[in-house]
């Protein structure tokens, strides 16, 4: 079957390419790491620049210059990448790669690719047979929704560089196609270009050192790979209005893109640039720690964290696990301060809202533990920081609220019973980190009393009665009803909720990994000696992962080995087995309570715990750590490949083994 792909000039013009599958690097190259391998850059507004080691885009997400409208949220993507070749004596070289569909690459950049680096700012080297070689680097500064490229080889006279920017002005969530509305005429100003793609999308400011001629053309069917594993659309048409064209005979070429109101960005030249931004990525005690900062971004005069790229934006459940080790275990206290600050003013009944509200945006309170992560992020940051008196009284104001909100009852079924634990929980509605919902099915609603709450609650109370000795009665009344009411003395576990569906005595024993957060995770254990012990080896023996914690036992009814197809078979294996990163924290911090937390025992935890994680740092979204993987070997990474609470809670282990002085 002939494979073609239409590139439609705006003028009604068509070209018509055949195309054949392109071969990428080999993903064993001791140079390179696997070509679908993901790289990061973020802004620290919300926006952020991303893409795959091969060039090609796979997600929606890939685009060089991604801008947060309303700083974090707001979200457009503004230039999707760029077709690059050069023109040499010798004949054309290609230095990007584009997929189409059926699913056939054009042109074979990607096949010359020799090196790649995602640090400190992504850089690649092409090498031809001819011997030319050339490096391509892309960077964002730091504070500012641009991005810069830079094209370097030994100066070469006779060969030219040619750019076509492919643009599409629309929301990050969505997908762009083939429109007489685009407008392809650029304006001048300031010895820039600036675009105007469409009425209410940023302006695209384009700089840059060769020369430019007008050609509008559309590109279609672009192929995003992952975008059709997930099960959803995943076809776009891009603009390109016209070419950039550089003379090598300096061996140096650049080209800058902003968003209007950025351009300040683009008075700097890439050496510039790169200076400030090594000196920055050279503060940091380590590369997870300047990871960890991808995540800390500006919300008005404050800061939050962005529970994970590429499409997330600010969630209260994510904020406060990941805070832990995003900014306490970096000691990033002031970021940290900012946070719970923000926070601090948004309590409603006791409760937080599981996503901050965007202007204009209802709130949305479906958690019952967001706000209950809140209260031990505080206490972590009032231990690990100096507060000053303002601060302590706002969040011990924030604390207080929460427990007497939570104590009086509130939204979905929130209540504190009679047994002094924690009820929650009304049919329809998804309250803990178990959160998959598919139209009405909510794959796991674990309504009454679920384990992991319990634990929260009752730290929470610890927190509190430190404020107030008020909570002290209902400290000592929930923590005698936990041991009792959840221990499974046969099997040396706990049930994963009691009262389910708010049953008097009905228990769900499920073997799920909330029940680690009775022994670590958590400032204050619940259980000790010989029951921590039994929990933390039936935790390893059934759940544990390389890289985490399992969702659910092997064996168990519903269980999912693996983490594909569409959304509803994505959603319910969510849950379902699905092995969670960020659950890595909590158990390696409950296997160390359970031996002392010795030095020994820290030795043995580095030297059986950590090695997968440093393997992963080079897999998936390199430098980060993923939202989640399959359940069973080979624990395909899966979901969003740079995840907050993920990186967030091995910076915070990688601090328990390795303090930082």
């Amino acid at each position: 079957m002939s494979r073609l792909v239409y590139r439609v000039h705006a003028e009604g013009g068509c070209l018509i390419l055949p195309l054949t599958p392109m071969p990428f690097p080999s993903s064993s190259s001791p140079i390179l790491p696997a070509a679908d391998a993901e790289w990061l850059m973020a802004d620290g507004l919300g926006g952020f620049a991303s893409g795959t080691v091969s060039g090609i885009r796979t997600r929606r997400y890939h685009a060089l210059l991604l801008t947060a409208t309303q700083p974090p949220a707001g979200r457009m993507v503004l230039v999707n990448g760029f077709e690059a070749w050069l023109e040499t004596p010798a004949g054309t070289h290609a230095l990007s790669s584009q997929r189409y569909t059926p699913d056939v690459v054009d042109p074979d950049g990607a096949t010359h690719i020799t090196a790649f680096t995602p640090q400190p700012w992504p850089r690649w080297t092409y090498r031809f047979a001819d011997g030319t070689e050339v490096v391509q680097e892309f960077l964002v500064p730091h504070g500012s929704s641009a991005a810069l490229v830079r094209w370097t080889m030994p100066p070469s006279p006779g060969v030219r560089l040619v750019v076509r920017p492919l643009l599409s002005g629309r929301d990050f969530h969505g997908l762009h196609q083939e429109n007489g509305a685009f407008r392809f005429d650029p304006q001048v100003k300031d010895n820039t270009l600036v675009w105007h793609p469409y009425d209410g999308v940023p302006g695209i400011v384009v700089k840059s050192c060769g020369e430019y001629t007008h050609q509008p053309c559309w590109y279609r069917h672009f192929l995003y790979s992952e975008e059709r594993a997930r099960g959803l659309d995943d076809t776009e048409d891009l603009a390109s209005p016209g070419e950039f064209v550089f003379d090598l005979a300096s061996g140096c070429a650049e080209l800058s893109f902003a968003a209007e109101g950025h351009e300040q960005a683009l008075q700097q030249s890439f050496t510039e640039a790169s200076k400030h931004e090594q000196a920055r990525a050279d503060s940091f005690a380590s590369p997870l720690h300047l990871a960890a900062g991808s995540y800390l971004v500006r919300r008005g005069q404050g800061h939050t964290i962005i529970a994970g790229y590429p499409w997330f934006g600010d969630w209260g459940r994510d904020t406060f696990i990941a805070l832990r080790g995003l900014c306490l275990a970096t000691k990033r206290f002031d970021c940290a301060g900012d946070i719970l600050v923000e926070w601090a003013g948004v309590v409603s009944e006791g409760m937080l809202p599981n996503r901050f509200p965007d202007h204009g945006e209802a709130p949305e309170f479906n958690s019952v533990d967001a706000s209950l992560w809140y209260i031990i992020a505080v206490h972590d940051y009032l231990e690990a920081a100096i507060v000053d008196a303002p601060t302590r009284e706002i969040l011990a104001t924030a604390v207080e609220a929460i427990l007497r909100g939570y104590s009086q009852g509130t939204r979905f079924g929130i209540r504190l019973d009679e047994d002094g634990l924690l009820a929650c929980g009304v049919p329809g509605v998804q309250l803990t980190w178990m959160d998959a919902k598919v139209g009405d099915w909510v794959v796991t609603p674990r309504i009454g009393k679920p384990v992991e709450i319990q634990a929260l609650w009752i730290n929470a109370l610890l927190v509190g009665a430190a404020f107030n000795p008020r909570w002290e009665a209902a400290l000592s009344k929930a923590r005698a009803s936990f041991v009792s009411r959840f221990w499974r003395e046969e099997e040396g576990m706990l049930h994963d909720v009691v009262d389910a569906n708010h049953e008097a005595g009905m228990n769900d024993s499920s073997i799920r990994p909330n029940q680690i957060l009775a022994v670590g995770g958590l400032p204050f254990p619940l259980l000790e000696g010989d029951r921590a012990q039994r929990v933390v080896d039936a935790v390893e023996r059934l759940l544990h992962t390389p890289l985490g914690l399992r969702s659910l036992a092997p064996g168990s009814p519903g269980y999912s080995a693996r983490y594909e197809g569409g959304v509803m078979q994505r959603d319910g294996a969510y849950h379902q087995g699905t092995a969670w990163p960020w659950l890595a924290g909590p158990f390696i911090e409950a296997w160390l309570r359970v031996r002392g937390e010795t030095e020994a025992g820290k030795e043995e935890a580095r030297s059986r715990f950590l090695p997968a994680l440093h393997e992963h740092l080079g897999q998936a979204g390199l430098g980060h750590v993923s939202e989640i993987t399959d359940a069973e070997s080979p624990f395909t990474p899966r979901g969003c490949p740079f995840q907050a609470w993920s990186l967030g809670e091995w910076l915070r282990i990688e601090t328990l083994l390795h303090p930082l002085p």
